[in-house]
């Protein structure tokens, strides 16, 4: 309704942008275009934030055009609306390229690594081609985008919703029953809000006013007025708040995640892989449980979509034959069962561990823990072995992105620090054919790790050493590779480890390092963020940014440093050695 306020108004819009233009038609609005010849040569550093820096130049856009307009037309234009946007990357604002080559560098920069977009638009009521950070959503370019997290059209380059919201603050004020009732929200009042209403700027009469009537008139009305001030106790469905649906998945998220590790530790995937459809009670009786919570166990699997449900009975989906039966090459089915078996429990203490600030393996062991990996991941052939489980059945994910991330051909050498059970050992001997790869991990691992080596032709490529990397010399090698390690590690135990690699190359050599990167502002890569309070409960490290990293890198002699996300939820950091 507010935008057909405005149907009868001469609106220009001071931007040639066709997506906003687009935009602001396909919402009802009449507007004129006419692009701002406003230099943006805004001093940056003199902003607090980004989005002011954006707001300050929406409005001296809309402002330019207004002055413009008025100096020139014999009707000035009712209303000037101005936008820009920016994208901004570990604090540096990114405007629109000057060229090809400064687009492909500003791509450059922003590949795999999330970002931020600030469209700033302004609103001058006149009576009193190349897209920020080189790309546009819209279009092709939405290809590059994994995901939006925020407003849509503020990405494109116009708030469509918030702007209607800020022309509502102008042509209708609150009326006097809203401000009463004191309640707040952030949503565009109902149709029946404006219908009522005259025109503000002055256009529009004034209400009637009524007689005073007779008594018996008055004493209706104050019936009335009662009835009306009771009703007023009771939110209409226009100022009730929206339902919040996200919050309550978040609230009941654990259920889930429960119920997906119950099916796994049941093996219902695995009974169920490659086979007819099954009725519950035939699967509860395979699996030693009860018909009746069976089948409300099998119900909510194929609510997530985990099963197939119709009337001939239960079946696995595709991704449950390939992730989560045991057997499969891909089976996350052992990461599963560590996160049933150890992380569930840990999280139990998770406020212990926000107050204390350390890991919670005491507590869930019910004993001191004086060497964490020892006494908490290896305490027992059969923990030792539910951890191998979980950390091949991750690195068998994502052990082909790692190895292709870089063109490592020129390394004939290469030494997995901590490889575990030489799942990406051998991606990367699959992959080079000429380079030798050395696992290095504790004597009771490596114990273990041929038994989860195939036969092939990369096994003559592949060998293995037991050592621990914090005391024992490293084997030589042209590459080391730290997968998933120094994540686990407070700095003052990853300045030792990576001064440990830095003495055991000689300059040309590589460091690999792969690892969930935060985003430089800890703001919004959740998963990254999630997995840096994982550590806090369960290790005694934590996820870091790139800048950190590069940090670490450049203090222990390794640079030119290049970074590739990984598709999935790694990230892969190549830096060489140079000479002092």
């Amino acid at each position: 309704p507010v935008i057909g306020k405005l149907l009868h108004k001469r609106v220009v819009l001071a931007s040639a942008s066709p997506r906003r233009q687009e935009i602001l038609s396909n919402a009802g609005l009449r507007f004129e275009v006419v692009p701002s010849k406003f230099k943006e040569k805004l001093d940056k550093a003199s902003f607090a934030t980004p989005y002011g820096y954006a707001m300050e130049t929406a409005k001296q856009k809309a402002l330019e055009v207004a002055n413009r307009m008025h100096q020139k037309d014999l009707r000035a234009p009712d209303v000037v609306i101005g936008a820009d946007t920016i994208v901004t990357i570990g604090g540096l604002i990114l405007e629109k390229p000057v060229d090809k080559q400064d687009a492909y560098r500003m791509l450059s920069r922003l590949s795999g690594r999330e970002h931020s977009v600030f469209t700033g638009v302004a609103i001058v009521h006149c009576s009193s081609k190349d897209k920020a950070g080189g790309y546009g959503i819209q279009a092709l370019g939405g290809m590059l985008v994994e995901s939006v997290h925020g407003d849509f059209l503020n990405v494109v380059g116009f708030p469509l919703n918030h702007f209607c919201k800020q022309l509502v603050k102008l042509y209708y004020p609150p009326r006097p029953e809203d401000l009463r009732r004191r309640v707040k929200h952030d949503s565009i009042p109902a149709a029946d809000t404006f219908e009522d209403l005259s025109d503000v700027e002055g256009g529009g009469p004034e209400p009637a006013q009524r007689d005073a009537g007779s008594r018996d008139e008055k004493a209706e009305a104050g019936e009335a007025g009662q009835a009306a001030a009771e009703a007023e106790c009771h939110r209409t469905r226009e100022t009730l708040p929206p339902f919040p649906t996200r919050l309550l998945e978040l609230i009941e998220g654990f259920m889930l995640s429960k119920a997906l590790f119950t099916a796994c530790k049941l093996k219902v995937f695995d009974l169920l892989k490659d086979e007819a459809p099954q009725k519950a009670m035939d699967i509860a009786s395979k699996v030693d449980a009860s018909a009746y919570g069976t089948e409300r166990l099998l119900d909510i699997c194929a609510a997530m979509g985990l099963l197939e449900k119709t009337e001939q009975g239960y079946s696995n989906t595709e991704t449950a034959n390939v992730y989560l039966a045991s057997d499969g090459e891909y089976s996350l089915h052992g990461f599963i069962m560590h996160n049933n078996d150890l992380t569930w429990n840990l999280f139990t203490y998770l406020e212990f561990a926000i107050q204390e600030g350390t890991n919670q393996h005491h507590r869930a062991l019910g004993k001191k823990v004086e060497d964490l990996f020892q006494d908490a991941y290896y305490q027992s052939p059969e923990t030792r072995l539910r951890f191998m489980r979980a950390m091949h059945s991750m690195m068998k994910l994502t052990a082909c992105q790692v190895a292709t991330a870089f063109n490592l051909s020129h390394f004939s050498s290469a030494c997995d620090v901590g490889g575990c059970t030489g799942a990406l050992a051998r991606e990367l001997a699959r992959e080079y054919p000429r380079m030798q790869v050395t696992v290095f991990d504790l004597p009771d691992i490596i114990e273990l790790a041929a038994h989860f080596q195939p036969p092939g032709p990369q096994a003559v490529q592949i060998h293995f050493a037991a050592g621990d990397f914090f005391r024992d010399p490293l084997p030589s090698a042209q590459l080391y590779v730290l997968c998933r390690i120094l994540h686990d590690w407070p700095d003052d135990k990853v300045h030792k480890l990576l001064s440990r690699v830095a003495e055991s190359c000689k300059p040309g050599a590589g460091l690999l390092l792969v690892e969930t990167l935060l985003d430089e502002e800890k703001r919004v890569a959740q998963h990254a963020l999630m997995q840096s309070l994982n550590m806090l409960v369960q290790t005694e490290g934590k996820e870091r940014s790139l800048g950190e990293y590069q940090c670490l890198l450049e203090l222990h002699g390794f640079h030119q440093v290049q970074v590739v996300h990984l598709g999935g939820v790694l990230d892969a950091i190549l830096a060489t050695k140079v000479a002092p």
